[in-house]
């Protein structure tokens, strides 16, 4: 039996940039998200006015691996839909990336809007940075 991606050459050529794009995406996303894991040991301390100053470095990339992993997942998924093997796995990955979003919607968004995004520094800061961080380790992204 012959797979269904190399009956038709132009669709196993898709797949593979698909998939490209989609672990591309993904690193995107998940570096940062490591970065906030290792850092964490380190600023978890800090006092306030130099974690405060830290927290500026992480202005304006929040976006950057979350699109791109959303849409190239779904862009294979899409391509895929006829080959359950492929496509489940897929599913499952989308499903963490909802997950992730999840944390940060729920613990970390709170967070920034509450400190204007590590502008303002409330008198409950040091509990805010202990959601912000831990929020971070438990997710991918932003």
């Amino acid at each position: 039996m012959v797979a269904p991606t190399e009956q038709r050459p132009g669709r196993a050529a898709g797949l593979r940039i698909a998939y490209f794009c989609a672990v591309l995406a993904t690193g995107l996303a998940l570096g940062p998200a490591l970065a906030h894991l290792f850092a964490l040991p380190n600023k978890i301390g800090l006092p306030r006015d130099e974690y405060f100053v830290t927290q500026l470095a992480y202005r304006g990339w929040n976006l950057l691996g979350i699109v791109a992993q959303v849409v190239t997942m779904t862009a294979a998924a899409i391509l895929t839909r006829r080959d359950s093997h492929l496509l489940w796995p897929i599913i499952a990955a989308i499903a963490c990336v909802v997950g992730a979003q999840l944390v940060f919607w729920i613990f970390t968004y709170p967070t920034n809007v509450a400190t204007a995004n590590w502008t303002v520094k409330p008198d409950n800061w040091e509990a805010l940075r202990r959601n912000w961080e831990y929020s971070h380790a438990t997710d991918r992204q932003t």
